[in-house]
């Protein structure tokens, strides 16, 4: 979750793959809201994982405390579980695969990079979930 877009990923109903989904471009905190929830009753969401951006020294800074707030506010306006996971370096993972393996251009990964960030959050927590590291 950035200050201006919010990356959405989907696992599979046997929560093994993760898969990215949407960029949603933020704006007030009530379409942020409206959004979000809209593409949880299209898609049938059962719970969130929100990517935590903890310091490289694993303390947690302002932005996870305003990722916390964001998650607070929105269980006023929902109930779904939520979890948090440390999202270190899962941009900077994303972004390379996207311009060694995929060769994008810039344009190109800046449309993508929120999303796929996301599913790499999302998977990481699934394989944590399902006991296979993380």
């Amino acid at each position: 979750m950035g200050s201006k877009t919010i990356g959405l990923a989907l696992s599979d109903v046997g929560r093994m793959v993760a898969t990215p989904y949407r960029t949603h471009r933020r704006k007030k905190f009530k379409d942020d809201v409206e959004a979000l929830k809209s593409v949880m009753a299209e898609q049938d969401v059962g719970g969130l994982v929100i990517g935590l951006p903890v310091s490289m020294d694993g303390s947690e800074g302002p932005r996870c405390q305003s990722v916390r707030q964001f998650a607070r506010n929105l269980l006023e306006h929902m109930e779904l579980p939520i979890a948090f996971w440390d999202e270190r370096l899962s941009t900077a993972a994303v972004e390379r695969v996207l311009v060694k393996d995929a060769d994008m251009s810039r344009k190109r990964r800046a449309e993508v990079v929120d999303k796929m960030a996301a599913a790499y959050i999302l998977q990481g927590a699934l394989d944590a979930m399902n006991g296979a590291g993380g």
